[in-house]
């Protein structure tokens, strides 16, 4: 038997302790508590400083692939606000995807808890789950990581740290990975301090702002809110109009239900500056790319969501100022501090 392996055996044998992982409460930030309700942890995972501490470590170790050679860091980077800067990310086999990598950011706030662009991943801890295992993107299997993480030389005692076991599992090395998600909170933009008294904004990004909230221009904040929302967001699945053919199903292929087809998760706007290229799939490489899109470029199809009003013009017909002053007001929303917080870097 190697040193290793003894070191595990006898940890295993003896994983009851007394050690009691420390509390870590999310921080919540102001402009989100006067404005949504608590964060959903779940009851059989709360936040510790030892969880989070060993969800951080999973998160950018490679050790998770099958070869070794990709984290979950390597598809969400800090510094693209924990995306890709890829239309679509290419796993270990260096095969691509069919979807964007979605960034990673309030996770803790999403109330429908159905995550991915299709909203396959019930929770947050099951969304950890399959990129494991996807064969296209880690391309491992969960038996050998938790083999690999068993016998690892650090891994058995910060588990035990976290959970107050060494015998490691997938359950709780997603459970680690999800705590250090949920800390991953953006709330420090320029709109977000505007929000609260302490900047200003340009006329422009004023205009913007009115840009977006007009029925009769813009009328972006059905889907993603008003500034009583600081998530822009509602976390629900639309078929916005991008294509009248489908080639990716979306919630369709997870529901069974046709009325679902092409409808997807409408993702924040927060970080937009960092996030590019843009929609499931990273077809359009730039902001003004999707602004023509809503403006002139709809598609008609079944699904296509009612708030679509305007489909039969092609969009919302805005002028060349009027895209530029949205832009001017959307990149408000990004949070230049999220992408060097050294809380999230790797130690």
């Amino acid at each position: 038997m190697t040193i290793v392996s003894a070191l595990v055996s006898m940890s295993c044998s003896n994983d009851e302790s007394n050690f009691s992982p420390t509390e870590q409460p999310l921080e919540i930030p102001e402009i989100f508590a006067d404005n949504i309700l608590s964060p959903i942890i779940p009851t059989d995972n709360p936040q510790t400083i030892e969880g989070v501490a060993l969800g951080k470590k999973l998160f950018f170790d490679k050790i998770l692939s099958a070869n070794g050679t990709k984290s979950c860091a390597s598809c969400h980077s800090q510094q693209n606000a924990f995306t890709d800067n890829t239309p679509t990310s290419t796993g270990i086999d260096g095969i691509a995807g069919n979807r964007n990598s979605m960034p990673l950011f309030n996770l803790a706030w999403n109330y429908s808890d159905r995550f991915n662009w299709d909203g396959k991943a019930l929770s947050l801890e099951r969304q950890a789950e399959e990129p494991v295992e996807n064969p296209i993107e880690l391309h491992s299997d969960w038996d050998n990581v938790v083999s690999r993480l068993q016998a690892h030389p650090e891994y058995p005692s910060l588990f035990e740290k976290a959970f107050n076991t060494s015998i490691i599992s997938k359950e709780l090395t997603t459970k680690a990975i999800a705590q250090f998600e949920r800390t991953l909170i953006s709330a420090n933009s320029k709109f977000d301090n505007y929000f609260l008294g302490t900047a200003t904004l340009t006329d422009q990004e004023l205009n913007g702002l009115d840009i977006f909230l007009r029925e009769d221009k813009g009328d972006c904040f059905h889907c993603h809110g008003s500034p009583n929302n600081p998530l822009w967001t509602d976390n629900e699945f639309h078929n916005n109009g991008l294509d009248s053919i489908f080639t990716d199903l979306g919630l369709g292929a997870v529901t069974g239900d046709p009325n679902d087809n092409a409808k997807f998760r409408t993702p924040s706007l927060r970080n937009l500056a960092f996030t590019a290229p843009y929609m499931h799939d990273g077809r359009f490489a730039t902001l003004e790319e999707v602004i023509d899109f809503y403006s002139e470029g709809l598609q008609d199809s079944p699904t296509i969501d009612p708030l679509m009003k305007k489909v039969d013009e092609g969009g919302v017909q805005l002028t060349e100022e009027e895209k530029t002053d949205l832009k001017a007001f959307l990149l408000t929303l990004s949070d230049s501090s999220f992408l060097t917080n050294p809380v999230f870097q790797e130690q």
